[in-house]
C-alpha cells in the first residue's frame, strides 16, 4: 500500500509540472534583433520583441520593458509598462519622454521598443518581459551606445627645414576606442614620401630628412565603429638660412651697441669732469681775493681818524708838525725848468684796479686850513 502511494504522488508531481511547462510555452516570446546592438550616440534603436500566445491564456496582459544595471548589480530600472489597457512610460528618469511602443496595442503580439536620441548612459541591457496569466516569457536586448570621434586636431612638430626630421600629429580628444587613424597627401603625387612612417594608433606620421618634394597638404582621418572626422595640414619645406651670416649680423650690431654706449659713457664722464674744474677754479678765486668792505664802513673809519688827528691840532702845536718844503723856482741860469705842480699822476683803469685787489674809498673834501668841509 505504502508503495502504490508514493507512486500516486510522484504521478502527481510530475503532472504538474508537465502543466506547468505547457502553459509556460504556450506563450513565447521572440526577437529578430542581434544579441549586441551598437549604436552611436545622438541615434534612435529599436529594440524587437514579438511574441505569440495560445488562446487558452485569459489572464489579464502585463507586458514590461526593464534596464539591467552595467554590472547586474542591484535591482532593475522600470522604463515603460502596458497594463490594464494603459501605457506608462514615466517610471525611468533619463529615459523619459525618448521611449515608447513601436505598436500602439503592443498585445497584437509586437512589443517592441523605440529610444531616441541615444546617450552615452543609456548603455545596457534591456528585458522585455510578457505575462499573461497563466504565460509568461521574456529576452534579454544588449545595447552599447558608441560615441563617434570627436573634430581631430592636426599639428607640425620638428624644423621645416629641408634635411630636418619632422612629425605630423592628428588628435581626437572624444569618441569610442578603439580609434583608427590614416594619413593621406592631397596634392603633388598624392601618396606618402616614402621616408615616411604612420603610427595608426597615435595618429603620427613621422618622415625623416624631409626635401622639398614633402610639401603640400595632408589630410588626416579618424574613425571608429559609428563615425569619422578629419582635418588637415599644410607643409612646406624651406631651405636652410644662413646661419653664419645672422650670426656674423647678431655680433656686429652687439659690438656697435657697446661702441655707442662707451662714447656715450665717456662724453658723460668729461662733462662732469669739467664742470667740476670750473668749481674749483671759482673756489679758488673766492679763497685768494678777500672780501671788499662797504663803503659807508670805510667813510666812517676814515673821517674818525681824520677827526682825532684835527682835533690834536691847535695854533701851540703847530709848529711840531712838519712843513712841506717847497723848492724855489729856478731861474734861467740853471738852465733846468720847474716841475708843474699840475702834472697828473698816471691813471688806472677801474677794471684793473679791481683785479688788483683795489677797494673803493669815500674820502671827505677839506678846506685850506684843514678843516673838513
Amino acid at each position: 500500500m505504502m508503495v502504490n502511494g508514493s507512486k500516486f504522488h510522484l504521478l502527481s508531481v510530475v503532472g504538474l509540472f508537465l502543466s506547468f511547462c505547457e502553459l509556460t510555452f504556450s506563450l513565447k516570446v521572440t526577437s529578430t534583433s542581434p544579441g549586441v546592438l551598437e549604436k552611436a550616440e545622438g541615434d534612435g534603436v529599436i529594440m524587437d520583441c514579438k511574441f505569440t500566445i495560445e488562446s487558452t491564456e485569459s489572464g489579464p496582459w502585463d507586458i514590461e520593458w526593464s534596464l539591467q544595471p552595467p554590472d547586474n548589480n542591484g535591482p532593475s530600472n522600470l522604463i515603460i509598462t502596458y497594463s490594464g489597457d494603459r501605457v506608462f512610460g514615466d517610471y525611468y528618469g533619463p529615459l523619459k519622454d525618448r521611449v515608447h511602443f513601436m505598436e500602439t496595442d503592443p498585445t497584437a503580439g509586437d512589443a517592441s521598443l523605440s529610444i531616441t536620441k541615444l546617450k552615452y548612459n543609456d548603455t545596457g541591457t534591456y528585458q522585455c518581459k510578457v505575462k499573461k496569466a497563466p504565460g509568461l516569457d521574456s529576452l534579454n536586448v544588449k545595447l552599447v551606445v558608441l560615441v563617434k570621434p570627436s573634430k581631430p586636431r592636426c599639428s607640425i612638430t620638428g624644423t621645416t627645414e629641408t634635411g630636418n626630421d619632422i612629425a605630423l600629429h592628428c588628435m581626437s580628444t572624444e569618441g569610442t576606442t578603439p580609434l583608427t587613424y590614416t594619413w593621406e597627401k592631397t596634392t603633388g603625387t598624392k601618396t606618402l614620401p616614402s621616408r615616411s612612417v604612420l603610427d595608426s594608433t597615435s595618429g603620427t606620421l613621422s618622415m625623416k630628412n624631409v626635401s622639398t618634394d614633402f610639401s603640400g597638404i595632408y589630410r588626416c582621418r579618424v574613425s571608429n565603429k559609428v563615425g569619422s572626422d578629419e582635418c588637415i595640414v599644410n607643409f612646406s619645406a624651406t631651405e636652410p638660412t644662413n646661419n653664419a651670416g645672422v650670426i656674423a649680423g647678431a655680433v656686429i650690431g652687439v659690438l656697435l651697441f657697446l661702441l655707442l654706449l662707451l662714447i656715450l659713457i665717456f662724453c658723460c664722464l668729461r662733462r662732469r669732469k669739467e664742470k667740476k674744474f670750473e668749481r674749483e677754479i671759482q673756489h679758488e678765486i673766492k679763497e685768494d681775493v678777500p672780501a671788499p668792505k662797504s663803503r659807508a664802513s670805510t667813510a666812517r673809519s676814515f673821517l674818525s681818524s681824520n677827526r682825532s688827528s684835527l682835533g690834536s691840532m691847535s695854533p701851540s702845536n703847530m709848529d711840531t708838525y712838519p712843513k712841506t718844503q717847497y723848492s724855489k723856482i729856478g731861474n734861467g741860469d740853471y738852465g733846468v725848468q720847474p716841475t708843474s705842480m699840475n702834472s697828473e699822476p698816471s691813471k688806472v683803469a677801474g677794471h684793473n684796479l679791481s683785479r688788483m685787489g683795489a677797494v673803493p674809498v669815500m674820502i671827505p673834501a677839506q678846506s685850506k686850513d684843514g678843516s673838513i668841509v
